[in-house]
């Protein structure tokens, strides 16, 4: 089985901090990583290709230092990676359209996993859009997944209820932070993917001319503040004072 991984080298969130005059996020200085999710969809790749055996490439759409991020998930157990440069400018579209046309470029897949969304913006749009585009199934929010030789069963997290959906290949799946629990590579592995290969693709080699749909104009981080009122008196006279307030806010109707 030919297992796609789509992975993304995102900024450690936790690590960054907020301009408070400005209201800009600071990345300056801020780690890297591959996004939490899409290390669940790797570790879920690696035991479909334990059960059913096969081949599993990392694709990543990045700057030249999102190799060493690529070099984590080959430790974890992919075979090989695959690095698309990034454009100066881009979007949704834009890296939707090239994680496309580089698994066409790939050739023979069974099985395209995504984490449901990258944790620096968590739209969730990317997975759906490139099946979009593939022409193929796609099951989201997969929280369990049964890959067998000629069918995949997926069971997906609609919220208060759980839906099984069955698909033929090949098939685009992302899935949860919930369905499994990545691996840590042993030092060995570590070592080992050194020697596995990364291939180097350009952006105009797959798609030339391709530009963004939308433009940011700008990134400001959201004020957070607290009101911090406390009501220390008798319990029914505090809970009448803040229904009172939160009717007053307008967060009670």
């Amino acid at each position: 089985m030919n297992i796609i991984v789509c992975a993304k080298q995102v900024i450690d969130v936790s690590e960054m901090k907020v301009d408070s005059s400005t209201k800009k996020p600071i990345l300056q200085g801020v780690p890297m990583k591959i996004s939490d999710i899409d290390k669940n969809a790797m570790e879920e790749a690696i035991k479909i290709k334990d059960k059913n055996g096969g081949k599993i490439t990392v694709l990543t759409i990045g700057p030249a230092d999102a190799k060493e991020r690529i070099k984590e998930l080959l430790a974890m157990g992919a075979d090989e990676g695959i690095l698309v440069s990034i454009p100066d400018k881009y979007d949704y579209h834009v890296i939707s359209t090239l994680i496309a046309e580089a698994i066409k470029k790939i050739g023979e897949y069974d099985l395209i996993l995504c984490g449901e969304a990258s944790i620096d913006l968590f739209s969730g749009q990317v997975g759906p859009r490139v099946a979009g585009l593939l022409n193929i199934p796609q099951i989201t929010y997969a929280q369990s997944i049964n890959a067998d030789k000629g069918k995949v069963t997926a069971e997906r997290n609609m919220g208060d209820q759980a839906v099984t959906t069955e698909s033929t290949y090949p098939v685009l799946i992302t899935v949860t932070k919930e369905i499994n629990e990545p691996r840590l590579p042993s030092l060995m592995q570590i070592l080992a993917a050194a020697n596995k290969p990364i291939q180097d693709w350009t952006a105009d080699s797959l798609s030339s001319g391709l530009g963004p749909m939308v433009d940011t104009v700008d990134l400001k981080g959201v004020s957070m503040e607290r009101k911090n009122v406390l009501y220390q008196n008798d319990l029914d006279e505090s809970v009448n004072k803040l229904v009172e307030s939160l009717a007053k806010e307008g967060v009670l109707r």
